[in-house]
């Protein structure tokens, strides 16, 4: 998984402005108490950081991988 991909799924998941928030604010005690940015930032791997931000945010599995082909942004 790659950042952009981080922040395709993150955009559709929670909404531009919320995922940029969460990405920038939210503590995951999963990956060390830092936040996704940090967390990125420091060298954890993306799937990792993605892992723990959906799990902190309770996020089913079914919503966490797949952008319907309409919605995605390339």
């Amino acid at each position: 998984m790659r950042r952009s991909e981080f922040r395709e799924l993150a955009d559709h998941v929670f909404g531009p402005a919320l995922s940029h928030t969460y990405a920038q604010d939210l503590v995951l005690e999963e990956i060390g108490g830092m936040t996704a940015e940090q967390a990125l930032e420091h060298g954890v791997p993306v799937r990792s950081v993605w892992t723990a931000l959906c799990d902190a945010m309770d996020v089913p599995d079914s919503a966490r991988w797949e952008i319907p082909p309409v919605q995605r942004h390339r």
